[in-house]
């Protein structure tokens, strides 16, 4: 796991951090850094938060990209117009994935955003 201010220089080092563990997976080196460079930068830009986690692993056949951040609201999937210029980072990541989602800290202020592949 890394962790590090909310910083956009921080995006290429956290997929970096990504693509190094998963580098073993039976998973396109470029679909995980795409994946992980997207819910890195909800992070960063949408999040309140002083602070960012980022872990990948192994789980059985399930492969895991995690994204902690100290903010509780919840990643909103937008349809942007066919002219808007953002708001297409979740979408992308659902086409990209088994499955994503959000898992509350239960603890803390903050929320985990995890996307996830299957082994087939």
């Amino acid at each position: 796991m890394i962790t590090f201010k909310p910083d956009v220089e921080k995006i290429k080092v956290a997929r970096d951090h990504v693509a190094e563990i998963a580098a073993e997976w039976p998973v396109d080196d470029y679909t995980v850094r795409v994946v992980a460079s997207e819910l890195v930068t909800n992070a960063i830009l949408h999040a309140s938060t002083d602070e960012v986690r980022v872990d990948a692993y192994a789980d059985g056949d399930a492969y895991v990209v995690e994204v902690w951040d100290g903010d509780g609201t919840l990643p909103v999937v937008h349809c942007p117009g066919p002219y808007g210029l953002g708001g297409r980072g979740l979408l992308l990541v659902g086409e990209l994935v088994f499955r994503w989602g959000t898992l509350r800290d239960e603890s803390a202020d903050g929320k985990t955003v995890f996307a996830e592949w299957r082994a087939r």
